[in-house]
């Protein structure tokens, strides 16, 4: 299986915020599927939260991730999805790249994605 990483996932993660019983997993999915979408990348660095030594650490992490761009491809499923969820920018742009790379999205916001259609989510909380 791949997935694709909510940005609510890393921050629980530099929180050391995974349940326990659930890091394994997670870690499995940053070693074998680390995929985000450039909407993570720049929620996740752009994180008003962030030390400066935590930026730095962030930052080199955030290097290991496969960052999925911001095509046309994405963009129309985005409209589609917005226009028929009522859902957050980003979070159109998250579940369209998700859906387009046929990806499982790990996240602990299931409300924000729950009226899209055919979209997979793997909740670790």
């Amino acid at each position: 299986m791949n997935y694709l990483t909510d940005t609510n996932i890393l921050i629980y993660y530099f929180a050391n915020s995974i349940p326990e019983k659930e890091l394994e997993k997670i870690n499995k999915i940053f070693q074998k599927s680390f995929n985000i979408s450039v909407i993570t990348k720049i929620e996740f660095l752009g994180w008003d939260k962030h030390t400066d030594d935590g930026f730095q650490k962030a930052r080199e992490f955030i290097d290991f991730a496969n960052t999925f761009p911001l095509n046309n491809e994405i963009t129309e499923l985005a409209i589609k999805i917005r226009r028929k969820s009522h859902i957050k920018l980003p979070d159109a742009v998250i579940a369209a790249t998700s859906l387009i790379e046929d990806l499982i999205l790990v996240t602990r916001n299931e409300k924000d994605f729950k009226n899209i259609n055919d979209l997979e989510i793997y909740n670790p909380f």
